[in-house]
């Protein structure tokens, strides 16, 4: 075995007893020739022992902030409105900003400027609405997959 086997043996049974005898002897006899497993070894075995003692001081508040968040977590999937904006104000505003750039083409200003500009004009403006309605879209999908995918019966 070399010292990649060995270290890999000792991760994968960890804190495990039921390492076959013949591997343990391996790993053994591995250990008495090479200083610099055995060394890994000792401070593996060191960090556990840490681990296992009170390593981690006690945090006062913080079960109780756990426990909250955990609570307003299951508020949220029950009602969604909680989690923030909700759905009826997504689609509304959605409307909206897609009712006012469309309506934007009929404005007195924006015939002046096509005019003046031909219709080399159009092209970055229909680019720049289709990139806010994409954006606008991806940012509510993204916000609301479990509600369309529970709405749209998708699980």
């Amino acid at each position: 075995m070399n010292c990649n086997d060995v270290m890999d043996r000792i991760y994968e049974f960890e804190g495990n007893s039921s390492l076959p005898f013949f591997i343990r002897l391996h790993i053994w006899l591995h250990l008495l020739r090479c200083p610099g497993c055995k060394e890994k070894i000792e401070k593996l075995q060191t960090a556990r022992t840490l681990m296992k003692e009170s390593f981690f001081p006690p945090a006062p508040g913080l079960e109780e902030k756990i426990m909250q968040s955990i609570a307003r977590e299951g508020l949220e999937e029950e009602y969604p409105e909680i989690a923030g904006v909700s759905f009826r104000s997504w689609v509304v505003t959605g409307l909206i900003v897609l009712i006012s750039l469309s309506t934007s083409f009929l404005g007195m200003d924006f015939i002046k400027v096509a005019d003046n500009w031909g219709s080399s004009f159009l092209l970055p403006v229909g680019i720049t609405v289709g990139a806010v309605v994409s954006a606008y879209g991806a940012l509510f999908i993204g916000s609301h997959l479990k509600e369309l995918s529970h709405r749209f019966n998708l699980r």
